[in-house]
């Protein structure tokens, strides 16, 4: 993961757990349209919409970005402490049955850990473009995620223009088969997509995935930027120190040059084809695993 580099009371507060004096804080009587992002690693936490004001002296919101904000006991046991899911940096502490807004919940951030992204700012779209075998598996689970807009499937990675989807399983093309994702990356950042790319396929196994062979089958990961490329390594570099997976990852990351969208007849497959013998023996498991984990 990329951090940010912090200034000395930054560390106290977002490694050292320590709290901002009160009324002191820049975003405290702050109101403007936008994100607040972590200070230490960038992820989208709260929007202007969550934020009131709860005249605490402290920045206040009554809700957080779906998954961004992890909750835990404090040490002492007397109340639950908030911080970044993605990075573990200390925000503050999490408070409720103050009835101070209809969703009776108030995060009680420091305005240290915090970043504000202006809304005239923001990126509204991104994409990804990522293959982890046959495309017809992966289409379904991205549609599911939130901050997703569309998924397409397509082939890239090779040498062919314009192939075809024969053209491409006859292994001939060096081309993938391969989903691109467009996201809005205040609600579903490139690196959550990542999670999901590595939880459901095989990044170990060369050229293949499962009974499916052949280099368009392969592991791989197209970069549309320097920034993608750095977080697709630096996940990389995570799994292999935390031996997630038993073998090497032989996931291939290359820049992004041309995407040929596939046929209409490979598009939307698994809805198109519920009850082919793939779709329900390959697919259909994942996509439940999927949809359960979301809960």
């Amino acid at each position: 993961m990329i951090l940010n580099k912090l200034t000395p009371e930054e560390e106290k507060i977002i490694t050292g757990k320590g709290t901002e004096a009160p009324y002191s804080g820049e975003y405290d009587n702050f109101f403007a349209n936008g994100v607040y992002t972590c200070r230490r690693c960038g992820a989208p936490l709260y929007t202007s919409d969550s934020k009131f004001d709860a005249h605490c002296g402290w920045p206040a919101f009554d809700s957080e970005i779906s998954g961004r904000v992890k909750r835990a006991p404090t040490v002492d046991g007397q109340g639950v402490e908030i911080s970044c899911a993605a990075c573990g940096a200390h925000l503050g502490h999490v408070f409720t049955g103050e009835n101070m807004t209809p969703k009776d919940t108030r995060h009680c951030v420091n305005s240290v850990s915090l970043k504000f992204i202006p809304q005239s700012e923001m990126k509204k779209s991104e994409i990804a473009v990522l293959g982890g075998g046959c495309f017809w598996c992966l289409e379904p689970l991205f549609k599911q995620v939130k901050g997703v807009s569309r998924v397409l499937t397509g082939y890239a990675g090779g040498r062919t223009a314009n192939p075809t989807y024969d053209e491409v399983s006859g292994g001939a093309t060096g081309h993938a088969e391969v989903v691109k994702i467009d996201f809005d990356p205040m609600m579903a950042t490139y690196r959550e997509l990542l999670r999901i790319f590595f939880d459901y396929h095989d990044p170990t196994t060369l050229n293949q995935q499962g009974n499916d062979m052949g280099e368009q089958y392969r592991s791989l990961i197209l970069y549309a930027d320097q920034g993608q490329k750095l977080i697709a390594e630096d996940y990389i570099k995570e799994l292999t120190a935390n031996r997630v997976f038993n073998q090497p990852i032989v996931t291939e990351i290359k820049p992004l040059a041309d995407f040929y969208q596939a046929e209409d007849s490979q598009q939307d497959y698994y809805a198109k084809h519920p009850e082919n013998a793939y779709c329900r023996v390959v697919i259909k498991p994942k996509l439940e695993k999927f949809m359960a984990s979301r809960v």
